[in-house]
């Protein structure tokens, strides 16, 4: 006997949109599990493996304090000294000058103190919350342990040093960080592992901050999950885009064509190619940052440990100890200067004299940099059906998940948690 069809009507199935990310770093996985949990069909395409870019050896550091913009008047004036300085934080390839120049002129703008109040409530309103915006895509990877919250030390070793930072400092505290004065004869009780403390004039301890064990397995973690959750990832490389009526239609790479209803650009320090391609050309730069990884370092921090003025940081990661810092302003191309990982160690000797460098693994990586410190979190201007999320400079992995809801609100046409025009492709 047929049966009677039913006369009660079916409620359609919402539409999934298809989104293509380009960029399969922290922030392009972080994205994509972000949309692919609101219901969004993703793709991923990068030429590398997911974690493989800026986020590979990076010190790791996860926290709401770096409120405070690189562009700053001391940075300033500091400037000449640095770059004639060998050693100093800062280094420029002055063959790199001319394709600099517009990156610098808009940092040198982006330096006055009234700039920089402006710039540090934009990164104060990112940075809220953005560890436990980790939280729903570390419950999806079971890797909830990967973030460890221990707070983290700044270390000062002169009196200049110390006092030079007291206004940036003030600038934390006025957005809210929480920052505690160590004295230097109290340093070895926050923090054992230190060698002699008379070398230092004070520290200053951060409580709400914390580091990722394994950063690129963290990164590897989220994007298993994307997978296991239906996600694609491809190994390919983006050369173009067909244009349709609503915008981008069809991602063009070195192995085929992939249709796109929506697309979003997360390509690091390879984004600018791309925008360019699409209508818009922020002045976005690379700091190629250096790290050296210790596997036997033979004294194991209990937080990261790190100095403004020697511009890095050491954190205990679970492969032994993870030395990172400095910035080479000299583009994508030009060959590395392991001298500047070699620093690195050098530096960590006068905190942790018995530090043993035995099988140090050298890495340097591509830090997507904005010359104010605000990264692109953007619809394109031009094409309503893109959105691009890159250059957050030192603060890749940090913000990733936070730039992730950010990326899934503005694609799924919701409204965002926070004011993102500070973020937008054109502001410049």
């Amino acid at each position: 006997m047929a049966r009677a069809k039913s006369n009660v009507p079916q409620t359609p199935e919402p539409h999934r949109p298809h989104v293509v990310i380009v960029g399969a770093g922290a922030v392009g996985v972080a994205a994509g599990l972000q949309l692919q949990l609101a219901g969004a069909q993703v793709t991923l395409i990068d030429r590398g493996a997911p974690g493989e870019g800026a986020t590979y050896a990076n010190g790791a550091v996860i926290g709401e304090e770096h409120v405070v913009p690189v562009a700053t008047p001391g940075v300033l004036r500091q400037l000449p000294r640095m770059l004639l300085d060998g050693k100093s934080p800062l280094a420029l390839r002055w063959s790199y000058l001319p394709q600099l120049a517009p990156w610098l002129w808009h940092f040198v703008k982006s330096a006055r103190w009234s700039e920089v109040e402006r710039i540090s409530v934009a990164l104060s309103d990112l940075l809220d919350g953005c560890m436990g915006a980790f939280t729903p895509l570390l419950d999806v990877a079971g890797a909830r342990d990967m973030l460890r919250k221990t707070g983290w030390l700044g270390l000062y070793e002169t009196r200049a040093g110390f006092d030079g930072y007291q206004r940036s400092l003030a600038l934390q505290r006025r957005r809210g960080v929480r920052a505690d004065v160590i004295p230097a004869a109290e340093l070895r009780q926050l923090e054992p592992a230190l060698g002699d403390t008379d070398r230092f004039h004070a520290g200053i301890y951060y409580p709400d901050v914390g580091y990722a064990a394994d950063g690129l397995g963290l990164v590897q973690a989220l994007a298993r999950a994307f997978r296991q959750q239906g996600g694609r990832i491809l190994r390919e490389e983006v050369r173009d885009f067909e244009i349709g009526a609503n915008g981008p239609k069809t991602v063009v790479t070195d192995r085929g064509r992939h249709p796109c209803e929506r697309l979003v650009i997360a390509a690091g320090a390879h984004s600018r190619a791309l925008t360019r391609r699409l209508g818009s050309d922020p002045p976005l730069d690379t700091e190629r940052g250096y790290s050296l990884t210790l596997p036997t370092p033979g004294v194991r921090p209990r937080m990261p440990v790190y100095s403004t003025e020697r511009g890095q940081v050491c954190t205990p990661i679970d492969a032994g100890l993870r030395l990172a810092g400095t910035v080479e302003l000299a583009g994508l191309d030009a060959p590395p200067d392991w001298t500047r990982a070699d620093l690195l160690l050098e530096n960590a000797r006068r905190w942790f004299p018995d530090l043993d460098g035995t099988g140090a693994a050298r890495w340097m990586g591509f830090r997507p940099s904005m010359p104010d410190s605000l990264p692109v979190i953007s619809q394109s201007p031009r094409f309503a059906n893109t959105v691009f999320a890159f250059g957050h400079g030192h603060c890749g992995l940090m913000l990733s998940a936070r730039t992730g809801e950010l990326v899934r609100d503005i694609i799924l046409d919701r409204p965002t948690s926070i004011d993102v025009a500070p973020f937008r492709v054109d502001r410049f």
